[in-house]
């Protein structure tokens, strides 16, 4: 859900977009109108329980910080969010609430608040009446919140209700879509290139045991890497070797789906997708999507797909025949379209498609890589454009010249591309932050697993592709994988948009200051680092957060404090300016 509105009188004006647990707030204001303000304060009214408060922050005004222990939130009227775009990240599914959006002015110690907008918006709920159900997981085990709430201990010392906010509803949610087989009526035709976690593995059990005729496909292939041992390991324990059917054939290759079909007497009627893999990093760790499309039409094409795959076919047998069920680029209708792309292909066409309607955005498109920048999209990528290009990578990429292509990247001004960073905070390297814990359950990926795509989500014909594959030529012609390409449907775009910018905003920091010593990082109290202090500021705004049109500010020779910072707008089409005074200084 979205909602908009201008100040009476004023330039200031603010969009909210709502999608299940994240509401992204933009703001935008006339450059006349930024020489005193301070940022911008963010206070909540939650209609549902009916609760009304100031969001709050971490970043603090020096001049009037409280001494507060790290970790401490500050309210945003008081320490203004220096930002054109935010995110409320504690908000709830399926609540109401109002955003008011407030230009804070005056000085540090006298903030005053002055304009502002009203925004009412309702966050998705789960509905067994909506086509699309969509589950991302936290995706930040390494984070001021976890530190905050459980001291850093490990998941399994805090216990459940560590992994239940780890989850955030997506081991809830597959466990529940599993449940739904109770009894004979019900089937379960599933795919599962990862299939090890307990839980997951004993709600087949259980649905075999009350009756439904449950059949999973995993990856056994014999290579090296593959993960057929800690399959057949956990197939053993949890007993049910009499429900899997092993993928052997082209060991070179990996059987990568992560579907499962839901079928009621004999029919097809929805299917789960996405990018999580059966295990504990899968489902707790690395960020993924479980996604519920409820269309007997895209089921059937799923279970036709299974059916082929349960042969334990060659690769050269089932291209042809997932090129010519699922032929890409074809027609989507654009209202709430939808089609399936099943891999592999004879051919490139489904990935240059992919490509094709990054190339084609009006306005701005972001893409997730969970092993760098997919090498289909370098080219379009080396391109100026006037649309902005938002990429969120686990790392810089394979090979040798993965550093200098990303670097070549980074330097078109259109894209905004934040990597996760090569190591994490070993130490409390800031005054106001605690000290942050890697995910312990990575072994390979540790921040990004999802592999999406969208294109003009902010606009009226937004397009999404979300599934297994990660934009690769292996993905599209090796592996057995599978996507889906929606059109037109607001309520995914807004949830997919929402979980994008929450982990962009969360990494983009991190990776910049990963890079950096405890003595650069730390914005010391002392009167004479004031300038290195400034220096955060910009490099924190000019660097990780770059302008496309205008260049970065600040006072000469760095003496002065009240710098002139310059922020994109990315709900409006020009760039906003903001004049922040004080900032950690």
């Amino acid at each position: 859900m979205r909602a908009s509105q201008r100040a009476a009188g004023h330039s200031m004006r603010a969009q909210a977009i709502a999608g299940n647990h994240v509401v992204t707030i933009g703001v935008n204001m006339d450059q006349v109108e930024t020489n005193d303000l301070l940022g911008f304060g963010f206070h909540r009214t939650d209609r549902t329980e009916n609760d009304a408060y100031w969001l709050e922050g971490q970043k603090r005004f020096k001049i009037s910080d409280p001494g507060l222990p790290p970790g401490t939130g500050v309210p945003t009227n008081k320490h203004p969010i220096q930002s054109f775009l935010w995110a409320d990240f504690t908000a709830k599914g399926a609540h109401s609430y109002v955003y008011r959006v407030v230009a804070i002015r005056g000085t540090p110690d006298a903030p005053q608040e002055a304009e502002s907008v009203e925004l009412a918006v309702s966050t998705e709920g789960h509905d067994l009446e909506e086509v699309h159900d969509v589950f991302f997981n936290r995706g930040a085990i390494a984070s001021q919140a976890y530190a905050n709430r459980y001291g850093n201990k490990d998941p399994d010392e805090v216990g459940p209700e560590a992994y239940a906010w780890l989850s955030r509803g997506l081991h809830e949610a597959l466990i529940g879509f599993i449940g739904q087989a109770k009894d004979r009526t019900f089937s379960l035709r599933a795919a599962i290139y990862e299939f090890q976690y307990p839980d997951v593995l004993d709600a087949f059990h259980t649905s075999g045991m009350n009756g439904a005729d449950i059949k999973i496909i995993y990856d056994a292939k014999k290579n090296a890497k593959g993960p057929k041992q800690k399959n057949e390991e956990a197939i053993k324990t949890e007993q049910i070797k009499a429900l899997c059917i092993p993928r052997t054939a082209n060991p070179s290759y990996i059987a990568h789906n992560k579907f499962i079909v839901l079928l009621e007497n004999g029919r097809p009627i929805s299917v789960w997708t996405g990018s999580t893999n059966v295990t504990t990093n899968g489902i707790f760790g690395h960020l993924n999507v479980g996604h519920i499309i409820r269309d007997p039409a895209i089921a059937a094409q799923y279970l036709e797909y299974w059916t082929a795959l349960s042969d334990d076919p060659e690769a050269k047998d089932l291209k042809p025949v997932n090129v010519k069920n699922t032929p890409a680029p074809r027609d989507v209708a654009a209202k709430d379209g939808r089609i399936a792309v099943f891999s592999p292909r004879s051919n490139l066409d489904a990935l240059d498609w992919y490509v094709e309607m990054m190339a084609d955005a009006k306005k701005a498109a972001f893409l997730t890589g969970a092993f760098g920048v997919p090498a289909p999209f370098v080219d379009l990528l080396k391109t100026e454009s006037d649309v902005v290009r938002y990429i969120l990578l686990e790392k810089p990429g394979q090979g040798p010249n993965a550093g200098e292509v990303l670097s070549e990247i980074r330097a078109v001004r259109s894209n905004q591309i934040v990597v996760g960073p090569p190591k994490w905070f070993s130490l409390n390297a800031f005054d106001d932050w605690l000290e942050e814990r890697k995910n312990p359950f990575s072994e390979n990926v540790e921040y990004i697993h999802t592999k999406f795509l969208l294109a003009d989500p902010l606009g009226d014909d937004p397009w999404v592709v979300t599934g297994s594959a990660n934009f690769s030529g292996a993905s599209t012609n090796q592996n057995d994988e599978n996507m889906v390409v929606i059109r037109g449907n607001g309520r995914v775009t807004d949830i997919y948009l929402g979980e994008f910018m929450r982990i962009y905003n969360h990494l983009s920091f991190r990776s910049w200051a990963a890079g950096k010593t405890k003595e650069e990082l730390n914005c010391s109290k002392s009167a004479a680092d004031r300038a290195d202090a400034l220096k955060f500021v910009i490099h924190f705004v000019g660097d990780v957060h770059q302008p496309l049109h205008d260049e970065t500010h600040f006072g000469v020779d760095g003496k002065d404090d009240r710098g002139e910072i310059v922020f994109p707008s990315r709900f409006s089409d020009s760039p906003a300016t903001c004049t922040p005074c004080g900032t950690r200084a």
